[in-house]
């Protein structure tokens, strides 16, 4: 269920989101569930199916012309524009989030170089970790067919880009320790940390061993530091879709390659 009652998006809330509970979708979910908890944000959301394709269908491609979600929607842009703003790329939605509604960069810096920090967690996320473990994911778990080379190639690169989140926290290099992943001294949770906390949270479910997890105890001391916090557990729940479901999608696959 959604709270938007499947009403067209331009009737929506100010802002509405468009998106399932995938690691990609939590993202934008916590950061608005923050942003309700620190600011009092009143937003709308819709929660679709991605397996059953209607993310091609070409109302969604007009919104997000790479048919993926989540989607974020504008519909009271700040030039007065009477047309919805529609927002593609988790990284760039909560890019905008930060500009539209951290107003007093709670979540953000005001300093230049903590900023930079902060952009480069969050475009690190975007280039390699979600990309990376999202085909770990799918070698590993969906595929029809396995791989050995793909899997061993893609679960090496998660390891490697897990460690390197437990060499920022742990000072390995810097000798620093670090609670959050940008900010000076021990850092502050920010939205680096938002984009990349729904994909750590998986990483076994995505190959790596419990006993490789048990190297990074640095990261599992974030996860759990990052996990109680209300609006994490919110923008994580039940009402955003509930769990994937691996069968389900191994059947969408399986679809698609009987097609071509």
């Amino acid at each position: 269920m959604s709270e938007s009652s499947h009403m067209p998006v331009s009737q929506q809330k100010d802002l509405h989101l468009i998106t399932q509970n995938t690691p990609n979708g939590k993202k934008v979910q916590i950061a608005l569930e923050e942003m309700k908890a620190m600011y009092g944000l009143d937003y709308s959301y819709e929660v679709i199916d991605i397996t059953t394709g209607i993310q091609k269908e070409d109302w969604f491609l007009c919104l997000n012309p790479n048919g993926r979600i989540p989607t974020l929607v504008d519909n009271k842009v700040d030039n007065g524009s009477s047309e919805p703003f529609a927002i593609m790329e988790s990284g760039a939605q909560l890019l905008y989030l930060a500009k539209k509604v951290d107003k007093d960069d709670a979540f953000g810096f005001k300093d230049d170089l903590e900023r930079s920090e902060c952009l480069q967690w969050i475009f690190w996320q975007m280039g390699g970790q979600g990309p990376m473990q999202g085909q770990s994911n799918h070698f590993h778990v969906y595929a029809p067919e396995k791989i050995p080379y793909a899997i061993k190639r893609y679960h090496d690169e998660l390891f490697r880009l897990m460690d390197v989140m437990e060499a920022q926290f742990s000072g390995r290099f810097t000798g620093r320790e670090k609670d959050y992943l940008a900010g000076n001294g021990r850092g502050k949770y920010s939205w680096a940390d938002m984009a990349a906390y729904p994909w750590a949270i998986i990483a076994k479910y995505s190959g790596l061993t419990q006993e490789e997890l048990d190297q990074m105890p640095h990261v599992q001391k974030w996860i759990e530091r990052i996990k109680a916090r209300p609006a994490v557990q919110s923008g994580c729940s039940d009402k955003y879709g509930g769990k994937s479901n691996p069968e389900k999608v191994k059947a969408m696959f399986a679809a698609q390659q009987a097609k071509h």
